[in-house]
């Protein structure tokens, strides 16, 4: 195991990026624990080194991870890695208020979640000068097409610390809300976003909300704008290569993973050529493919050189740290410029799912909300927001 990781390499050659760690800071510490616990013996005090320069509050301003993602679910694996400490949190919050239903018991605990990691990553938000250390804390899924119930849960988490970003989905509702969030200078992270449309309507309703912003006068010294694109969710979850095989076209593994990156590719640019001030955040990240029989992780290598957020969770960073051929990876500066090859893209564009995902005007906002990969994603993270009520139910009884 070499000293420095994959993602430290990548940032060397890739001024302005960020790495952020896709999950909550409360299950940091026994994630190393547990990494640690499995490594071979001669690899535990580099892996030591490498997690300290990870997370580091004694020196913020120099540790890898300049910001997080959470979500619900996220946030039920935060709770599952120590159910006994959050038995008493809820315990406590029963006890001092004995008529709470266990919806209600559910979003305060989500809320401790959300507080309790936000607080750990002040320290680099202060020092950054506001810029890093935000932490992104996401709207109850259920309420994805609920405009006023979104708006409502996001002025509640913003009130939690002030590096604490909503994270909205892009359905059609969602980006009513981020323009409405933004003119308040509330920092916003579009979510559950799949194809360049959305991404692109994102830009342009946070553009809409900082102009209402400053002409209200409103302090933006604390505000910040990303935008993510779930890479693999529109590939796999989204079901590219079944609406490919309807038109009778076959996508390899490596076909699938450039169709992903040609999107995330094309809304870099767009970002930038329009002087835009949102960020790009690169998540649903995969190993992948193999070529010439060594595996790559084209997620990353193409997206080399770009001034982007990149989100990792700790399945993700465990699969890095320990890939066998990390020697074989090499970080080509500005790799992210470069065009997906021809001969892939008149493949891809002969596929429908594809062609609109690609074309800036290709769904219009009222056709987001049936889109299958935000359809899929709002399922599962709705599942899992039940699962976490289910806790709180309990915690009731």
């Amino acid at each position: 195991m070499e000293g420095k990781n994959l993602f430290e390499k990548l940032c060397e050659v890739s001024p302005g990026m960020e790495i952020w760690w896709d999950s909550s800071p409360l299950i940091f510490e026994n994630w190393c624990r547990k990494m640690l616990d499995k490594a071979a013996p001669e690899n535990r005090e580099i892996l030591k080194s490498q997690f300290h320069r990870m997370f580091d509050p004694a020196n913020p301003a120099r540790q890898l991870f300049r910001g997080v993602t959470t979500n619900p679910p996220l946030s039920l694996q935060a709770i599952q890695d120590n159910p006994p400490y959050w038995e008493s949190v809820a315990r406590k919050i029963v006890s001092d208020s004995p008529d709470i239903d266990r919806e209600m018991l559910f979003w305060t605990l989500y809320k401790q979640v959300v507080k309790r990691g936000s607080d750990l990553y002040l320290p680099l938000f202060e020092k950054s000068g506001y810029r890093e250390g935000f932490l992104s804390g996401q709207v109850d899924p259920r309420s994805v097409f609920d405009k006023e119930a979104m708006l409502r849960q996001a002025l509640e988490l913003s009130k939690l610390n002030p590096n604490v970003m909503i994270k909205v989905p892009g359905s059609e509702q969602g980006y009513e809300v981020i323009e409405e969030l933004t003119a308040r200078g509330i920092s916003t992270n579009n979510t559950l976003t799949f194809v360049l449309p959305q991404l692109v309507d994102c830009a342009q309703s946070v553009k809409r909300g900082l102009e209402k912003a400053k002409k209200d006068g409103v302090n933006l010294s604390k505000w910040r704008s990303v935008i993510t694109h779930m890479e693999s969710r529109y590939g796999d979850l989204g079901g590219l290569r079944d609406f490919a095989a309807e038109k009778g076209i076959t996508l390899s593994e490596g076909e699938v993973r450039l169709a992903e990156l040609a999107i995330f590719k094309k809304a870099y640019k767009y970002l930038i050529d329009n002087g835009l001030q949102s960020k790009m955040l690169s998540c649903s990240l995969r190993l992948g493919p193999a070529v010439d029989g060594i595996t790559r992780i084209w997620h990353l290598e193409e997206k080399a050189g770009a001034a982007v957020v990149v989100t990792c969770p700790p399945t993700f960073i465990d699969q890095v740290i320990n890939f066998p051929d990390q020697a074989k990876i090499v970080f080509k500066k500005d790799r992210i410029l470069e065009e997906i090859p021809k001969n892939v893209m008149d493949k891809l564009m002969r596929i429908p799912y594809f062609e609109r995902a690609y074309a800036v005007d290709g769904y219009s906002r009222n056709e987001y909300n049936t889109h299958p990969a935000l359809v899929k994603t709002a399922q599962q993270f709705s599942k899992a927001t039940d699962e976490m009520v289910a806790f709180a139910g309990k915690c009731l009884n």
